[in-house]
């Protein structure tokens, strides 16, 4: 089945979370291209301060539903955008689109010595000590940055 028809015979709830995280995807890696990332960690505060979410307390029991929805749509997002979309990208607006939803993700880079003795980083979200986005087998040889001080 073609992509385009298996779009269209999502559920209009499902088809509408793909394109705003396609959109956001694609703004959010423009804006790493383009911007310092203080500017763009602020920027995203702001579009998350705007959410219809965003007067709802914070949640304390995390609906696997609703995680896994937002981690589907940013995966899917990731394999229809062109060029590769990198782990930072994708961490973001993962973390953005489940503080949209009431809980309070932990947005993780993490820095690692490669074997030709160069540096790595990856970033990924923790959701209550969970990892949700960004999971990779050999995570715990990042070293994790002190975490920013501006939360989306």
């Amino acid at each position: 089945m073609s992509p385009v028809l298996k779009f269209l015979r999502l559920r209009s709830c499902d088809r509408t979370l793909l394109i705003k995280t396609y959109v956001l995807l694609g703004l959010v890696r423009l804006g790493l291209w383009l911007l310092p990332f203080k500017i763009l960690q602020k920027w995203l505060v702001n579009f998350h301060q705007t959410s219809a979410y965003y007067q709802s307390p914070t949640l304390t029991k995390i609906s696997r539903r609703t995680v896994g929805k937002v981690v589907w749509a940013v995966n899917i997002s990731s394999r229809f955008m062109p060029g590769k979309v990198k782990c930072l990208a994708r961490a973001l607006v993962t973390q953005v689109l489940i503080c949209r939803r009431g809980y309070e993700p932990e947005l993780k880079i993490g820095v690692a010595k490669a074997e030709d003795h160069s540096l790595e980083a990856h970033a990924w979200v923790e959701l209550q000590g969970q990892v949700i986005m960004g999971f990779v087998n050999d995570l715990s040889r990042f070293t994790p940055m002190p975490s920013f001080d501006s939360k989306i």
